[in-house]
């Protein structure tokens, strides 16, 4: 079974997103979404939340799976015998960053990273961005899936 992680805070969960895990469902038997917890960080939107916004995004997609971690990355791969890490990219900057992680996760576990390139139109949209637009009341609906949207009407 080919099994494969996209890890994240999904802080929100944007469009971007949304097509990454989209045109990866061909590439795999399974896509876990794996939210990553870490207490030191602040985040915008409860894991509650943000759990419940990725299982009503993908709740008619059976390949795709909803969970949190604490850890490591590869470690949590390891324990699900996922073999492959999902990332997508947006530019040069994002490629050097995960490039440079990716690497690191294949010494460490032989864990494979599949980038996909952003789709024309998404490679803009980030969940800072979208964190600052709702924390200024700007119109971020454009960014997001429903999910997130009808949360914050």
């Amino acid at each position: 079974m080919r099994k494969a992680v996209f890890p994240g805070s999904f802080d929100p969960i944007t469009l971007g997103h949304v097509d990454i895990i989209e045109r990866a469902l061909p590439l795999f038997d399974e896509i876990i979404l794996a939210i990553g917890t870490n207490s030191n960080k602040k985040y915008m939107f409860s894991l509650e939340k943000r759990l419940t916004f990725l299982k009503e995004t993908f709740k008619a997609e059976s390949k795709i799976k909803v969970t949190t971690y604490k850890g490591l990355t590869v470690d949590f791969c390891k324990e699900i015998d996922a073999k492959f890490l999902l990332r997508g990219l947006r530019n040069g900057i994002d490629l050097e960053f995960e490039k440079a992680i990716g690497q690191t996760n294949y010494k460490m576990e032989e864990i494979e990273t599949v980038f996909l390139m952003a789709s024309s139109g998404f490679e803009h949209i980030s969940s800072t961005i979208v964190r600052d637009v709702m924390q200024h009341g700007g119109k971020y609906q454009f960014m997001v899936p429903d999910a997130v949207k009808i949360e914050n009407q």
